[in-house]
């Protein structure tokens, strides 16, 4: 858990990964891939710094990234999340 917390201490990281968190939720409705090109363009953030971001959350294993084509998509880890969910619920 400790690298899922450090990986989400940074704000940018952090804002990136709830807009892949975002794009995801909405990918059930209208069944879109989440593209990182989409997310980049409401970030003030350049594609390397991106680049660095997205791979501290992968290696967090909060999100997984796939190539289709010339397209980076990312997507939530969902097991990740749950048990993020459990450790934090006050009892």
């Amino acid at each position: 858990m400790a690298k899922v917390f450090k990986a989400l201490s940074n704000p940018n990281r952090l804002e990136l990964y709830l807009q892949i968190v975002k794009k995801h939720e909405t990918s059930y409705k209208t069944n879109c891939d989440c593209l990182i090109s989409d997310i980049t363009k409401s970030l003030n953030i350049g594609a390397p710094t991106i680049s660095h971001h997205l791979k501290e959350l992968a290696n967090a294993e909060l999100i997984f990234t796939e190539r289709k084509g010339k397209y980076l998509v990312a997507r939530v880890n969902e097991e990740m999340v749950n048990e993020v969910n459990e450790l934090l619920k006050l009892k």
